[in-house]
């Protein structure tokens, strides 16, 4: 059974860190494109990173260029995102989603046919 868990959310001050993890089980991440998205009270959901099946590349949407970082372990079946600089505004639930492999270039385009796990919470305020 494919499975996706989410850790790492939690309350921080404006200009803290946070990395998330996202454990996989049930399928061989390695033939899998992982990507970040979050979700916001009433806005939409909005894709941040992705990071390609073996890690050689990876993507970043302009709002989180240079302050996130996505990273993967495949021998540990997880994939980080480290988090910096972080402010009120990245306040969301965020999920990692698997979208299979094709060539070694990713996007985080949402698709709801992606595995994708529960969320973890992160709130950023003083």
């Amino acid at each position: 059974q494919v499975q996706l868990v989410e850790s790492g959310g939690d309350l921080v001050q404006p200009g803290g860190s946070l990395r998330l993890s996202c454990a996989a089980s049930g399928f061989r991440l390695d033939y899998y494109d992982i990507y970040w998205f979050r979700q916001a009270p009433g806005k939409e959901r909005e894709g941040l990173s992705c990071i390609s099946s073996s890690g050689g590349n990876t993507y970043y949407v302009d709002i989180v260029k240079g302050r996130f970082t996505i990273s993967r372990d495949n021998a540990k079946s997880t994939v980080y995102l480290q988090m910096n600089s972080l402010t009120p505004e990245d306040t969301a639930v965020y999920y990692c989603a698997a979208t299979p492999a094709y060539g070694d270039a990713c996007l985080p385009l949402i698709s709801d046919d992606d595995s994708r796990g529960q969320g973890t919470q992160v709130t950023v305020s003083s």
